[in-house]
């Protein structure tokens, strides 16, 4: 009759398929590979706790993204020290460095204000719609394609491809 709740096996299934994407994507939003890995783990215990109440229909992975997104804000309004206590006394298993181009994403993105940065993220690393951003976001449509736009034009020196210039450079 409706949404069903996710069980713990599609749960726990959810998180292995969703979890490195996640991970990924806030790290092109914060532009830091450990917090990352923190708010979406956080996220994931918080989807835990309610699974009961998570839908398969209703998005449970924009959610998660959310809830992290939301948790790196508060860390950094001055609520992480735990976090860097952690780091100080060894914090976790190290994890394998991402690739060279998500670094060089990630340095020109944090030329961008945080907004910019998150909408720039939901668009093009996590392929959503203007309308799916302005959803998970709370912006309007219209805000969320200025963003867009405004974060282009500061990305678009800094993320020209150096080989397809010198292919072009001489016609």
């Amino acid at each position: 009759m409706g949404s069903t709740a996710l069980t713990a096996e599609e749960f726990e299934e959810f998180y292995a398929h969703a979890v490195r994407r996640l991970t990924g994507q806030l790290y092109v939003m914060l532009g830091d590979l450990h917090e990352a890995q923190d708010v979406v783990q956080e996220a994931f215990v918080k989807a835990w706790s309610r699974r009961g109440r998570l839908r398969r229909e209703a998005a449970p992975e924009a959610w998660i993204r959310t809830v992290a997104w939301r948790l790196a804000l508060r860390r950094r309004q001055g609520l992480f020290r735990a976090e860097r206590a952690w780091q100080r006394h060894g914090g976790a298993a190290p994890v394998d460095a991402p690739d060279p181009g998500s670094v060089v994403l990630v340095e020109a993105l944090k030329e961008l204000s945080p907004q910019q940065r998150r909408t720039v993220a939901l668009r093009y690393v996590c392929d959503l719609s203007v309308e799916q951003i302005a959803h998970e976001t709370g912006l309007s449509t219209g805000t969320v394609k200025t963003h867009l736009s405004r974060g282009r034009a500061a990305l678009a020196p800094r993320l020209r491809d150096p080989h397809t210039e010198e292919a072009h450079g001489g016609s």
